[in-house]
């Protein structure tokens, strides 16, 4: 073999090409380590045409630069879009690089629409039935924000019922501004007209179907209820399966010591007005407003 220069040749190119190889794959890492190419410019804008009210480069950069792993060439896109949507407000984030040292980022900010569970917690739930974390009082700055809540994971159904309620409660000229899914699946809201309504459990079609029919009742009604015990009505009561119960915020009871008292007074030719209320023990309406089931 080592008489055979060609052969020789051969092996002397390959092991040049080799270490040329080496040497140049040894300066391309040198190169990329280079603090040029670290990232350290963030361009963000709007995903598919909309635009950003609580998201900016500057608190881009504040949340997010800080934790990116790699340079222009060793970084991760896919572990870069995920810390980008850790950003608050951020929904969903797409990220491509820009030459030499920065990357873009398209953003999608969520739409709060109401808060989640206790409204001092900082969750918020957006349009799509998603639980994220922001500053409350920003987003009140957007619009009124509706008051949610549920069991875990419960988020999408409370959206889907708060459209049906929305549809529900048209004809009241009244439009949920809470609405909350009970660990039992009892459901409950506070109309715009400060109405509190109990709707009662619904775990299959069944329930589901008399729940609606309940509420078509209680709205088909609403045009006597309010002539008779006027619209100043605080709280109704559907759960029950042959009608309902009402209670007006002006309601007044009088309680048995009361009633003996007016009793007497009246006996005596003595004419006497009880004054305060009491929801305990209640046995008299002192006024017309009061709970009735119908």
């Amino acid at each position: 073999m080592w008489h055979n220069a060609r052969l020789l040749n051969l092996i002397a190119s390959a092991l040049y090409a080799l270490v040329a190889l080496m040497a140049l794959a040894a300066g391309l890492l040198w190169l990329a380590q280079r603090p040029v190419f670290a990232i350290t410019h963030v361009v963000v804008a709007p995903m598919d045409g909309g635009a950003l009210r609580h998201v900016n480069a500057p608190s881009v950069r504040a949340n997010a630069v800080g934790k990116l792993a790699g340079n222009f060439f060793t970084l991760d896109l896919n572990a870069a879009r995920q810390v980008f949507e850790s950003v608050p407000w951020v929904r969903r984030a797409s990220v491509r690089r820009e030459w030499p040292n920065g990357l873009a980022v398209e953003v999608e900010e969520h739409e709060a629409l109401g808060t989640w569970g206790s409204a001092d917690g900082g969750r918020l739930v957006n349009t799509y039935g998603e639980v994220f974390v922001a500053n409350t009082a920003e987003a009140e700055e957007d619009a009124q924000l509706l008051a949610l809540d549920g069991p875990p994971d419960s988020e999408g159904d409370v959206i889907e019922k708060l459209e049906v309620m929305r549809e529900w409660f048209k004809p009241l000229k009244a439009e949920p501004m809470a609405v909350a899914l009970s660990g039992r699946y009892a459901w409950r809201t506070k109309l715009s007209n400060g109405m509190v309504v109990e709707l009662g459990r619904e775990q299959n079609d069944e329930e589901r179907a008399a729940m609606e029919q309940r509420v078509k009742r209680f709205v088909a009604a609403w045009p006597q209820v309010t002539e008779q015990w006027g619209k100043q009505i605080d709280y109704a009561d559907l759960r029950y399966p042959n009608g309902f119960a009402i209670r007006t915020a002006s309601a007044r009871f009088l309680t048995d010591a009361q009633a003996a008292a007016a009793a007497k007074a009246k006996a005596a030719g003595t004419a006497t007005t009880a004054t305060g209320t009491s929801n305990n023990n209640p046995t008299r309406l002192k006024s017309k407003n009061a709970e009735k089931t119908r």
